[in-house]
């Protein structure tokens, strides 16, 4: 008997981690608008029917790369660390999983609650608030506030990236810098005299550190007035 070729071969169905990676990928390159069904069945090879086994439509496909996001979210074990320090490394594994993925990190807003995987997400962090000493009540709205925060710090980012940009962060480092320090020391002697800092505070390292830093700290200060037992 004759073998069949590869063109007669049955394919081999694709996976829904298949998808999502392939979805989320073109959300990097593209952003959110390229994203569809029959774009990503397209890029496989295959008809937009072979991908309805998974995501009916470009909705389920967005709620799959939300939900995939939020699974690569890792909260390191800290047996021994007070709360608030396992606060941060919370929001440090947050920040980290979604920073790579600008695009697709607003998806995260709307979605934290309406899969497994963000479920586990907020039980995590509502578990450290409420070891803090907040309540129920309290502890949900400073989770939301915190999420929001993080998304907030990959989506809108003031600046162009040191590290995806190297020369464009110092051209407009370097603009930006003797634009604040031509400003009038009269009217603006504070801004003039940090020109420097202020152009480059959007370095990666210290933006995203000190954005963190504050996230906690400001939790931490709240920690401390309430009711002691």
């Amino acid at each position: 008997m004759a073998r069949a070729s590869g063109d007669d071969r049955q394919r081999e169905p694709l996976s829904r981690q298949e998808i999502v990676r392939s979805a989320l990928a073109l959300a990097d390159s593209e952003g959110l608008d390229a994203v569809t069904v029959r774009r990503i069945a397209a890029e496989h090879g295959v008809t937009h029917m072979a991908l309805y086994w998974h995501f009916r439509g470009k909705e389920q496909l967005l709620d799959g790369i939300a939900e995939y996001l939020f699974a690569q979210i890792e909260i390191p074990p800290a047996a021994g660390e007070s709360w608030d320090r396992r606060l941060l490394f919370a929001l440090s594994a947050m920040l980290a999983v979604l920073r790579p993925h600008p695009a697709a990190a607003q998806l995260t807003q709307g979605r934290v609650l309406s899969s497994d995987a963000g479920l586990r997400l907020t039980e995590q962090f509502l578990g450290i608030l409420r070891e803090a000493g907040f309540s129920g009540e309290q502890s949900a709205v400073i989770a939301t506030q915190l999420f929001m925060s993080v998304i907030a710090f990959v989506t809108g980012h003031p600046g162009p990236s040191r590290l995806d940009d190297p020369e464009g962060y110092e051209a407009a480092a370097r603009t930006r810098t003797a634009l604040l320090g031509a400003l009038d020391q009269a009217r603006f002697p504070n801004v003039t005299a940090a020109a420097a800092p202020l152009a480059r505070c959007t370095e990666d390292a210290s933006y995203y550190d000190s954005g963190l830093e504050l996230l906690a700290g400001g939790v931490r200060a709240m920690a401390a007035r309430l009711p002691q037992p």
